[in-house]
């Protein structure tokens, strides 16, 4: 058995499309609170809605125009991560969460264990991805896709798919991170003022046919490569109130601007 496998069934939460506000108060509830309690790794896999801007937990300087930004006439969220990094635009992209005990792995070393089922899920989807390389300057981009580490994914043409984050407690660890499915190349230039950081991306003709496709193999590479059953289970309605009370509180990554009020589906 791997090191990240376990006997007791992972949780597999629904695909969420949901503001990131909810999403980073849903990561941290699963890290502060329900890993720790329950003993359970968790795998989920989300959206944003409307589109975003995260940054990463100790990322402090950020440009004027990122507050009102719009996108075909929509406000863009700016939310704070509980994991490091650097900006990302969660816009024609798929976000991941891996939420576990935490394990006395070297940081680098549970990164490449964790990312071995996004290798072989987007292998088995006609995507070939390796590991990235550390570039200069990386702590002075505010971009998280124009530079690619060790943690994250690139495709063969050099160019970033992934881009993943840790964050690390007394009791549980959370890795999370962001697939780059279709961006859209207007808007990213608008909000980094850089060129857009790949040239072919998932092209027409090697992008799977939908978000169903993408979810299904993803997490059947999760279970062969993590050794465990993956029991789906929604969050209950207490959960909901547990992390709308979160959301809401102080003990959260700050929204630092929202478009619109979050909207929680009902309890």
């Amino acid at each position: 058995m791997t090191a990240l496998s376990s006997i007791t069934p992972w949780r597999l939460i629904p695909y969420l499309d949901l503001a990131g506000s909810y999403q980073m108060a849903i990561d941290t509830w699963l890290l502060d609170y329900y890993v720790p309690q329950s003993g359970r790794s968790v795998l989920r896999f989300y959206g944003w809605s409307p589109i975003a801007i995260s940054l990463g937990y100790f990322q402090t300087q950020i440009p004027d125009h990122w507050q009102g930004l719009c996108w075909q006439g929509q406000g863009l969220d700016l939310v704070r991560r509980p994991s490091g990094g650097r900006a990302v635009l969660h816009q024609g992209s798929l976000t991941y969460g891996v939420i576990m005990p935490r394990r006395e792995i070297p940081r680098r070393q549970l990164y490449t264990h964790v990312c071995q089922f996004l290798l072989q899920g987007w292998r088995s989807l006609g995507i070939e991805l390796t590991f990235g390389h550390a570039g200069r300057g990386y702590i002075h981009n505010d971009s998280c896709f124009n530079t690619a580490t060790s943690a994250d994914l690139v495709a063969i043409d050099g160019s970033k798919l992934i881009g993943s984050a840790q964050r690390k407690t007394q009791n549980a660890v959370l890795q999370h991170g962001s697939m780059l499915l279709n961006g859209d190349r207007q808007l990213y230039e608008t909000i980094f003022a850089q060129p857009v950081p790949w040239s072919q991306g998932l092209s027409e003709g090697s992008r799977p046919q939908s978000l169903t496709d993408i979810l299904v193999t993803l997490t059947q590479a999760a279970e062969a490569c993590f050794q465990a059953e993956m029991s789906l289970e929604p969050l209950t309605s207490q959960e909901w109130r547990q992390i709308k009370t979160l959301e809401s509180s102080g003990d959260c990554p700050q929204s630092l601007y929202q478009a619109s009020p979050p909207i929680l589906p009902e309890l």
